[in-house]
């Protein structure tokens, strides 16, 4: 036999035997990313996918080495808990019982600040200890079971494969062979980040992006950046911490405000902190325990997504926590408990829910919301903190309700940890409000009576007639166009409240047209939906203008074959103008 096809089929017998060797060690297992793919974004989630739903141990590792000189590259030790065990901890980790620290359940109240615990640490944005957090190695969802490794362990233009110990999941009750040696799992990453300059980056959590997590884009980013940059990320389930300080001119625009989901099962016991009345002192710690947090940050829009603070049980854990000057929130889910959002700075906010069990908005900076929702499960919707220095909460076309059937308070004056509120501030401007309580503010506290509590034209949102404030506390304050024309149009106006800025949200589309097949003869629809009512729209087929087709949706009656193409949406403003997604429209025959 020649020398040619004896190589040929001992190639052919070797990878025969390779492939049985990865059946025998996973069989049924879906891996991502796929064993030997190339082009990898180094901060992907690893994933197992099985043929039925796993179950995860706290025994075994999982590591990944780097194949050009099997260095150890990362490790992640299942015996080591993930983080003080609390009313909110997921399964499987609220049923584990480690060695190395009592199975105690903490709260708020009674936080673990033993040190001696080990609990896994991840460190997000830098090194330093103040960026340390508790996470959750593995996440199981279905049958999928996602493994986090620590943040930037992995580089671009390299090698990796991984083992993980059969102890670490069984299926069925039957064991798990594990991945093992350096052929059973292995992916390359891509040979280089995109270009720093570039103006847009993309995060897609199935890799087909310039980063995997959300985290990643923002890590990419250099601090204090000058020229605006945009990160759009695609719909998907994005279960991570955020965090970064020294950031400006960023703009993180989601695909679907409700598709784009960002959550953790983060919260003040989890990842505990220092009690700090002010979370701008120099601690930094104030970060620890929401999903999302920023500081020291300016110029940061966040655009049409849903940030959402996992667990059942209430807790304290905002979705988000702003501290800085010049924030955006337009077209975006803040779904918190017991808080939602922490905000200290200039920010305004725009068209969004505010939804958490209570005390819903804390902080001290100027917040400006303008036609948002507010959602309480149980408190106060706001616990304001504001200094003499700067405005408070000021609500503006915008609605306060309640899920169930409890009734609860606009805002409360409580003292926190011995600090006093004497200048507290919220003022609301043509509000609708259902469930809450005759006395409209909960009143406590010291020196009180310099605070702002101030309400016009509230409605009923049932009926839209006016609310009966008979019985409204003392202290707050109704006004009329009347008495108080010259303050109610000032509380109006964005740049009064926010110190003189004046902000500038550019326009954008909330929801992309989507590619249709259809039979001959049938009606198809395209839509797109725009952040902004004062545009003119017009749509194109490979290209070419259709005449009279200016509105957000196109319409073709009986399609025929013609019909077929590529069509996409322009949205034109004073702003300039955005173009669409491409979309295909396919014939069926």
């Amino acid at each position: 036999m020649p020398k040619s096809k004896i190589l040929s089929v001992l190639l052919f017998l070797s990878g025969c035997c390779l492939s049985i060797s990865l059946i025998a060690q996973s069989p049924g297992i879906v891996t991502f990313p796929a064993n030997n793919k190339t082009k990898v974004n180094p901060d992907s989630r690893l994933s197992l996918t099985f043929q039925s739903a796993p179950l995860l141990h706290n025994t075994g590792e999982i590591r990944i080495y780097d194949a050009s000189n099997d260095e150890l590259v990362d490790k992640l030790d299942l015996s080591i808990p993930p983080g003080p065990k609390n009313t909110r901890t997921p399964s499987p980790y609220d049923s584990f019982v480690y060695s190395s620290v009592p199975d105690k359940v903490y709260t708020v109240s009674d936080p673990d600040t033993n040190a001696t615990h080990e609990y896994q640490l991840n460190y997000i944005y830098s090194n330093s200890e103040v960026d340390s957090y508790h996470f959750y190695p593995v996440l199981i969802n279905g049958h999928t079971a996602t493994i986090h490794l620590h943040n930037n362990k992995l580089r671009y233009n390299k090698t990796y494969y991984v083992q993980i110990d059969p102890d670490v999941f069984t299926v069925d009750g039957a064991p798990f062979n594990g991945f093992k040696g350096k052929k059973a799992w292995r992916f390359s990453t891509k040979k280089s980040p995109p270009q720093i300059s570039s103006p847009w980056l993309i995060v897609s959590a199935d890799g087909t992006g310039d980063f995997n997590t959300v985290q990643g884009a923002l890590d990419f980013i250099p601090d204090k950046n000058m020229d605006r940059k945009t990160i759009f990320v695609k719909n998907g389930w994005y279960e991570e911490i955020v965090y970064f300080r020294n950031k400006e001119n960023i703009t993180l625009l989601g695909e679907d405000r409700e598709e784009t989901i960002i959550c953790y099962a983060n919260n003040g016991v989890f990842n505990n902190r220092p009690i700090s009345p002010d979370p701008k002192l120099p601690q930094k710690y104030h970060n620890r325990r929401a999903v999302m947090a920023m500081s020291h940050a300016r110029g940061i829009q966040l655009l049409n997504f849903t940030l959402r603070s996992l667990g059942e049980k209430p807790a304290q854990a905002e979705a988000l926590l702003v501290e800085g000057d010049e924030f955006v929130v337009s077209h975006v889910n803040i779904e918190g408990s017991g808080d939602a959002l922490q905000a200290s700075g200039k920010i305004y906010i725009e068209d969004s829910k505010i939804q958490g069990f209570g005390d819903n908005v804390l902080g001290y900076g100027a917040v400006y919301f303008q036609h948002c929702d507010f959602v309480s499960t149980y408190g106060p919707h706001m616990w304001i903190r504001n200094p003499k220095e700067n405005h408070g909460n000021v609500c503006v076309n915008c609605t306060f309700r309640t899920i169930g059937d409890v009734e609860t308070t606009i805002a409360r004056t409580n003292d926190n940890k011995g600090a006093g509120f004497p200048y507290c501030e919220a003022v609301l401007l043509n509000c609708s409000m259902e469930g809450i309580k005759p006395e409209g503010w909960s009143v406590k506290g010291k020196g009180i009576t310099n605070i702002h509590y101030w309400e016009y034209n509230s409605r009923n949102l049932e009926d839209g007639t006016a609310v009966d404030v008979s019985e409204r506390d003392p202290i707050s304050r109704q006004l009329s166009m009347e008495h108080d024309s010259v303050l109610i149009h000032n509380y109006l106006n964005p740049a009064f409240v926010l110190d003189g800025w004046e902000p500038d949200v550019l326009p954008f589309i909330l929801k992309q047209p989507s590619p249709v097949s259809a039979p001959k003869g049938e009606q198809v629809r395209f839509a797109v939906a725009f952040s902004s009512e004062d545009v003119r729209y017009q749509w194109f087929r490979n290209g070419k203008p259709l005449a009279g087709e200016n509105s957000s949706e196109l319409i073709l009656d009986k399609v025929k074959k013609r019909n077929a193409g590529t069509y996409v949406v322009q949205v034109q403003g004073e702003f300039g103008f955005v173009v669409s997604d491409k979309v295909v429209l396919k014939i069926k025959r």
